[in-house]
């Protein structure tokens, strides 16, 4: 058991038979009476994203959350394969539980995937990654005030702003969170 107060991002509970891993947290202290923790968490199992109130004091279930490193394979239309590099297995998960993030997974990427009671319940990708760049827009010769950026097209099929020197063929690094540039690894 932990008290809320230690409810922080990325910390991973149990409540009422569902998994919940926090994703934000708020601490509110009104003039009198006491504080409330407010947190926003995602059910591991149904992806749904729910508020959460709590009095300063009260105490959840934490968990212990077993990661293993697998890197991707495939995927279709329903599900994404993964191998255990060390064991081999396959493990297969839906495709729709990765969401929006699925446009980051390039061939051979490593990921952790998070389990609890053998159970897959989540996923980890890599704050940062390399992907090649495969399309760029025009870039407009003598537009070099502001610091100007244009749009270009990695390997996985996700667009990012990037600056005007990079070219088809450069290697550059995105931060996964933000859906950013970094910078430019290799031309």
């Amino acid at each position: 058991m932990i008290d809320v107060n230690q409810l922080r991002k990325g910390t991973t509970f149990t409540e009422s038979g569902n998994l919940y891993r926090v994703v934000e947290y708020r601490h509110h202290k009104p003039g009198r009476g006491k504080a409330t923790i407010r947190v926003t968490v995602r059910d591991l199992r149904s992806g749904a994203t729910i508020e959460m109130t709590y009095n300063s004091g009260e105490r959840v279930e934490d968990i212990r959350v077993e990661a293993q490193t697998v890197e991707y394979l495939y995927a279709d239309d329903d599900f994404v394969t993964f191998m255990n590099t060390e064991t081999y297995d396959q493990p297969q998960l839906n495709r729709g539980i990765f969401g929006d993030d699925f446009k980051f997974i390039k061939d051979s990427m490593a990921i952790k995937l998070l389990s609890y009671d053998g159970e897959i319940i989540d996923y980890e990708m890599p704050k940062t990654m390399e992907y090649a760049v495969v399309e760029v827009e025009a870039a407009v010769a003598g537009d070099t005030a502001n610091s100007p950026t244009k749009k270009i097209k990695l390997e996985s099929g996700f667009e990012v702003s990037a600056p005007m020197f990079i070219n088809v063929g450069d290697v550059v690094k995105i931060n996964l969170e933000e859906e950013a540039y970094v910078t430019r690894v290799s031309k």
